[in-house]
């Protein structure tokens, strides 16, 4: 591969995701496309933001859903857990997003394909160079046995630490206005679901892409 590009948090933001994708100059060949997860609440439409990747991911093999935390809420509350905490935090958009795009012979809100793409979403993805993941990493814990509750929801105690990983890592979960540069990580939510921005990165250059 020669290029990655990141995205970070969509949060329902359709028409951002669209117009961002329509800048970004990736070589469908031979570039890898990495989403950073939480596609979905908040926003208006995360019906087509959802129905876009997985027809992205039908058309370009080289790409890669995470995990975010918003995703985890619509899990459990699909299995009658944790209800009103999803509904409180955005998902009551995402019901109703899915409600206006349901048809009349369609008895589950959410289609077949959508929860097979939430099913496959990954907590983490790693290259030769870096690690991308949805919130962070727990210092001095290896990948492989980092938390799922870390990898989808810490904050602060990643955010702070000058601790290196190993590799550089790339995240979204915590709004920036600005993507967060730091020798260790790099954040890349920039809050376009609050009127801000939708950011992707470019690597190896470090090249930024926004709408």
């Amino acid at each position: 591969m020669n290029r990655i590009f990141a995205i970070g948090d969509i949060h329902g933001c359709y028409d951002q995701l669209q117009a961002l994708m329509g800048k970004v100059p990736i070589d469908l060949e031979h570039d890898r496309l990495v989403f950073l997860g939480d596609y979905i609440d908040r926003g208006p439409d995360s019906f087509k933001v959802v129905e876009y990747l997985i027809n992205l991911k039908r058309e370009y093999r080289n790409t890669v859903f995470l995990k975010g935390n918003h995703e985890e809420m619509l899990e459990l509350y699909l299995q009658g857990m944790e209800m009103m905490n999803f509904v409180r935090n955005g998902g009551h958009h995402t019901l109703e997003s899915y409600s206006r795009h349901s048809g009349e012979n369609n008895t589950d809100l959410i289609p077949h394909s959508h929860l097979d793409f939430f099913e496959s979403l990954l907590l983490f993805y790693e290259t030769e160079n870096y690690i991308f993941v949805h919130a962070g990493l727990q210092k001095g814990v290896p990948l492989e046995k980092q938390k799922t509750d870390d990898l989808l929801w810490i904050r602060n105690g990643f955010i702070r630490t000058r601790y290196k990983f190993g590799k550089l890592v790339i995240f979204g979960h915590t709004y920036f206005k600005e993507p967060l540069i730091q020798p260790n990580k790099i954040g890349i939510d920039t809050g376009a679901v609050y009127g801000n921005k939708l950011t992707c990165i470019e690597l190896p250059d470090m090249k930024f892409y926004q709408v």
